[in-house]
């Protein structure tokens, strides 16, 4: 079903290739004498990256991640495409927020002589996950203090590089996903005088876990119409090139340095009303717009029938929805002569200690009180970031088909 991804996203070939293949040797030479640890790894980026890691016959590579089924799809992908390396290959389900992941780090250290390179990406990144107080706790728990946490281990076992996945909605935030990222970044430029750190935004992964365009898929296997808005632009990347620019930030970045694709807003903007469009066309089938959701839901048996399929076309009105992406600001100073394909955002090491505490005592404070709302993280997330324009519109994702 992903196999025509470029295309559904109005693209005609791979962003990364030319970048990647300047730079294989070196790639392949790091990977291949280096320790790696991929957070989060059993996810559609964390596991692009492996499989990047996995091509190029790492000397170790550990993954780790709370989802026991998608570590077991990440073997079962490797095992049957790449087959086996030289080096040692290994996951583990484990929480990288608990005490057992500190063991297993620990451990580890003893064992192999600790990572060079540490990879990121775990994540909270969905928009929706801003709806109650509890999840986007999580979420500050997860995005924020969980990378400061495995940052700091990573500089205490001496690794060469620390990389952490950030997101295009971190520039110029108006959902609490994006700011959260924003923060982050703020707590890696203070751990950034400790040890190197490099990281990357990008766009929407087309077909990720959990994305629109994957429930494309469900939908399509369940019998249900598409539904998606009409007025929301987003940039894609497939998954193989998400994996390729954070193994490209990682293994060629700067300290502090966040790589983003080059894109042509004429070009690669595009509707998700667009992408339902050619993915049904792609399948044979024609789209029909209905005119509410119950239609479309009551039409799926009659149009399938006729090659045809119910979709259902709107104007978003949910928080924290940008009606564009973005990769920088205009305040942030670029390198866009670097690669073919890729931009880097130079930034310096600024940061307020002052206020980077007061959030983590706020935070630790609410915590310990054991209760929260939403309004007041909001007001705390306004704190840190002047210019957060957060659009709260009293309607969440969990409230559409």
């Amino acid at each position: 079903m992903t196999d025509n991804i470029l295309e559904m996203v109005g693209r005609t070939k791979p962003l990364f290739e030319n970048d990647i293949r300047t730079r294989e040797k070196e790639l392949a030479e790091i990977i291949h004498s280096s320790r790696f640890l991929v957070i989060g790894g059993a996810g559609t980026i964390g596991s692009a990256i492996c499989r990047e890691l996995f091509a190029r016959d790492p000397k170790v590579l550990h993954v780790v991640d709370i989802s026991e089924n998608n570590m077991v799809e990440l073997v079962r992908d490797i095992r049957s495409s790449k087959g086996y390396g030289t080096g040692e290959f290994a996951t583990f389900a484990i929480d990288c927020g608990s005490d057992i992941f500190r063991s297993f780090i620990e451990q580890e250290k003893k064992r192999i002589g600790g990572y060079d390179y540490i990879f990121n990406t775990s994540a909270l990144k969905h928009v929706r996950s801003e709806k109650d107080p509890y999840t986007l706790m999580r979420m500050i728990d997860t995005n924020i203090f969980n990378t400061d946490i495995t940052m700091q281990m990573a500089r205490d076992m001496g690794a060469q590089k620390y990389f952490c996945v950030s997101t295009d909605k971190a520039a110029n935030p108006v959902n609490m996903m994006g700011a959260s990222k924003r923060i982050m970044e703020m707590f890696l430029a203070r751990r950034s005088k400790e040890m190197p750190v490099s990281t990357a935004r990008f766009a929407n992964v087309a077909f990720s876990d959990g994305s629109l365009l994957y429930g494309f898929n469900r939908r399509i296997e369940k019998n249900q119409p598409l539904a998606a808005p009409n007025d929301v632009r987003r940039y894609f990347v497939t998954p193989k090139e998400s994996g390729e620019l954070c193994l490209m930030s990682c293994l060629t970045g700067e300290n502090r340095d966040i790589y983003f694709p080059k894109l042509d807003e004429e070009l690669n903007l595009v509707t998700f009303s667009s992408i339902a469009e050619k993915y049904l066309e792609n399948l044979g089938y024609e789209p029909v717009q209905c005119a509410t959701e119950q239609e479309a839901r009551e039409r799926v048996s009659e149009l399938k029938s006729q090659r045809k399929y119910p979709v259902y076309f709107f104007c978003s009105d949910t928080t924290g929805e940008k009606d564009f992406e973005e990769f920088y600001t205009e305040n942030e100073v670029l390198d866009m002569d670097r690669f073919e394909s890729i931009g880097i955002i130079k930034t310096p090491t600024v940061y307020d200690a002052d206020k980077l505490d007061m959030f983590s005592d706020r935070i630790a404070k609410m915590r310990q009180a054991g209760t929260w709302d939403r309004a007041e993280l909001i007001e705390l997330f306004n704190e840190m970031i002047p210019n957060f324009n957060h659009k709260e519109t009293g309607k969440f994702l969990d409230g559409r088909m």
